[in-house]
């Protein structure tokens, strides 16, 4: 082998040396920062890592909203209407935050069956379901415009509590 094409070798060897070890940086990288979404169904089966950024999502089950009057800690059930996942949340609530909605929490899952969200997402309308909590539903083998039928019902019972009650968001 010639000296001019050894130098071109060790060139070569060299750029796909430092080509593998930036791709196994930033895979290493983007591995920690991937927020995996996660049923009930699948956080009940153990399928969810404890004390890692996850999402899960589902519906805000109904009479299970309990605020602290003290302070912005928040406790609810998110459901898929199979499994419960208790949820709690220091924070402001989006507005459209309400029992019967769907939402998506992202946080942590703790090894006392508890969710420790840091962000709370709620849906835009009775009609809307964030696309994952609607292919998990379907993964369990249930249809999405059941329980979007079931939630619709559940907006206007509560819609009709709120008029009856007198009370108002603002």
């Amino acid at each position: 082998m010639t000296p001019k094409r050894k130098q071109k070798l060790f060139v070569i060897l060299g750029l796909v040396s430092l080509a593998a070890v930036a791709v196994g940086l930033t895979l290493y990288a983007l591995r920690a920062n991937i927020n995996l979404f996660f049923s009930p169904i699948e956080i009940a089966a153990g399928d969810a890592p404890f004390e890692r950024q996850i999402r899960a999502g589902g519906m805000v089950r109904e009479g299970s909203v309990y605020r602290n009057p003290d302070s912005l800690d928040v406790e609810f059930t998110v459901t898929d209407y199979v499994e419960d996942l208790r949820v709690s949340y220091s924070g402001i609530l989006p507005d459209l935050f309400r029992e019967g909605q769907g939402v998506v929490v992202v946080g942590q899952l703790y090894q006392d069956g508890m969710f420790r969200a840091d962000q709370v997402l709620a849906r835009h309308d009775e009609n809307y379901m964030p696309p994952e909590v609607a292919d998990a539903l379907e993964a369990a083998g249930y249809s999405p415009a059941d329980f979007q039928q079931k939630a619709a019902k559940v907006a206007e019972r509560i819609e009709k509590q709120e008029e009856g009650n007198g009370a108002s968001q603002y």
